[in-house]
């Protein structure tokens, strides 16, 4: 006599159970390892594009014996109703430096493009000059076209309101006075000897607004000088990092005490300004008035940085204009280097070396007056940078000595 058997091949609940829960576990543990390497992957491929922009810096230099110019251009002359507007006969000298970098990055169609302009438009005066409008017009395809070498690869930033982002910029040196205007009045009035004098005294970095720079001219060194800094692009979060505080007080305010703004953050969200100040500031709707939104502009939030704040620092514009007005953002400002990689920023040195610096460099006295000519009481000029070793590696000529690493 046969007896009916049933044998079960199935797993039971528990099994189940169990089998799930260690694979959960054993996903908990590799997602954050795959996003380590993801992120690890996305740091190395910004500072490979760091590695061509320095590159393509030396090969320009080779080329015409000098750097590209930090807010170039052209200036025909062609007022419409104030250095403020908009521009379509001239881009009033407002180009960066990456401007100039096009044709050695390998995107000769666009350079070509800015070069010739653009004859077919029907803008007044019914056409784009060559060397393009002002870096705010969004109706010249160069300006607001996205190349892929001007952006790191970890910075999420992407579309409106933006023109073109950039997350690469230029050293401005260590101190505040003429960071945009340069030598010039804001209605591009040739330069004097007073305006001059103050700004030979305090743009001491490898760029210097206005004006053509040469590897010669680095007493200091190469190695040892900071040429170019990683900056983030607004997302349009309040960000201190990406939307300037734009402040009502005098415009020394921030000049003797460039920690001035630090009182703004939110206590609670440090990397936030603090809502109850909202007011004071930029409209992050504006493609003018936020950090790396215009690559062809040469004004300071968006293709610029200072060696004072260390990176990562807050972005403060102090001065008695209308937080909303455009003029506010282009007069002197305050902006360190940053980016969305952990902890610092990648950096350019003068001899073409890629570097990574911490939020943690030493950036001596924060709350230190900056580097001026006059109306310093007293005048500093020629002043040791009191911003540390930042401080010292982003001066071209100051003849302080680097003895450490970094």
């Amino acid at each position: 006599m046969l007896k009916n058997s049933r044998h079960s091949h199935g797993f039971t609940l528990v099994e189940l159970l169990v089998v799930i829960a260690i694979i959960g576990v054993l996903v908990g543990l590799l997602l954050p390892a795959v996003q380590a390497a993801r992120e690890a992957a996305r740091r190395m491929s910004c500072g490979n594009n760091f590695k061509q922009i320095g590159l393509a810096l030396h090969n320009y230099h080779s080329a015409y014996n000098q750097l590209p110019v930090q807010r170039g251009g052209t200036d025909g002359g062609g007022y419409l109703g104030g250095h403020y507007a908009s521009s379509v006969i001239d881009n009033r000298l407002q180009l960066s430096f990456l401007v100039a970098l096009t044709p050695f990055i390998e995107q000769t169609a666009i350079w070509e493009h800015i070069s010739n302009g653009d004859p077919t438009l029907p803008v007044a005066p019914n056409f784009y000059p060559p060397m393009g409008p002002t870096p705010n017009q969004a109706t010249f395809v160069p300006w607001v076209t996205q190349i892929p070498g001007f952006r790191c690869p970890s910075d999420p930033g992407t579309g409106l309101p933006a023109n073109g982002r950039t997350n690469y910029a230029a050293c401005m040196g260590d101190a505040i006075e003429k960071i945009n205007s340069g030598a010039y009045d804001w209605n591009l009035t040739p330069p004097d000897s007073s305006r001059t004098e103050r700004l030979r005294a305090s743009q001491r970095g490898m760029f210097v607004p206005m004006e053509k720079t040469q590897f010669r001219d680095v007493l200091d060194g190469l190695s040892n000088t900071l040429m170019c800094g990683e900056i983030p692009t607004d997302l349009g979060d309040n960000d201190v990092r990406t939307q300037p505080h734009i402040g009502k007080k005098p415009w020394a305010a921030v000049m003797n005490n460039p920690s001035y703004c630090d009182q703004f953050r939110d206590p609670e969200r440090p990397q936030f300004w603090d809502s109850n100040i909202s007011s004071d500031l930029q409209n992050a709707s504006a493609a003018d008035r936020a950090r790396g939104f215009q690559w062809a502009s040469g004004f300071l939030l968006h293709t610029g940085f200072q060696a004072i704040l260390p990176p990562n620092g807050e972005i403060c514009v102090d001065n008695n204009q209308n937080p909303n007005s455009l003029k506010s953002v282009q007069m002197e400002a305050l902006a360190s280097a940053g980016s969305r990689h952990q902890g610092g920023a990648h950096v350019l040195m003068g001899d073409g070396a890629v570097k990574f610096i911490t939020d943690s460099i030493d950036a001596g006295d924060q709350s230190a007056k900056t580097v001026r000519a006059i109306n310093a009481s007293p005048s500093n000029a020629g002043a040791k940078s009191p911003f540390g070793l930042w401080g010292a590696l982003g001066t071209r000529a100051s003849r302080e000595v680097i003895d450490s690493d970094f």
